[in-house]
């Protein structure tokens, strides 16, 4: 299966000159999803790590049932204010601005082995924070996932460190 076939281009969206990659029919179609996650599990098989850190909001999708799958517990990656208790917090720029990732500071424990899981992988940007926010908690990355990579963006540039591997490329 190819799952580039549900993969739809939305010229101009969130803003004009941006063609944004929807995954949305992807997660509409039951077997297409079901490949996403069995690619990743195949990816991933045999990869030495103790739990999931998903990256809000879309890698909680994917993560989720990879997790349940192989039987890792999940560790959210999320917006300021969305995590109830303690945290560790990282401010990372984009290319217009910054923003701003959480995790909980007791989600990892000193020297576990984490996979980072995203949707996307762009600029780079949003996932090297999380990766810093694994590490600031004790965690070391034992691989990163991505669904979709936009090869042209030069995202890997920032997390030459880690094993990344994506299901997708443009």
């Amino acid at each position: 299966m190819d799952l580039k076939d549900y993969i739809r281009d939305v010229p101009d969206f969130p803003k004009p000159g941006i063609l944004f990659k929807d995954i949305t029919p992807l997660l509409a179609d039951p077997q297409a999803f079901s490949h996403a996650i069995d690619s990743f599990q195949g990816l991933f098989k045999g990869e030495d790590f103790d739990s999931i850190a998903v990256v809000e909001s879309r890698g909680f999708l994917f993560g989720t049932p990879l997790a349940d799958r192989m039987k890792k517990p999940i560790i959210l990656v999320r917006k300021p204010g969305k995590l109830p208790a303690a945290t560790h917090s990282i401010e990372y720029a984009l290319e217009y601005g910054s923003n701003t990732m959480e995790i909980h500071v007791d989600g990892i424990g000193q020297n576990d082995r984490v996979l980072l899981l995203d949707d996307l992988l762009a600029t780079g940007g949003t996932l090297a924070a999380a990766a810093r926010l694994v590490e600031l908690s004790g965690g070391i990355i034992a691989g990163v996932g991505i669904v979709i990579e936009l090869m042209d963006l030069n995202g890997r540039k920032g997390l030459e460190a880690y094993n990344v591997k994506s299901l997708i490329q443009y």
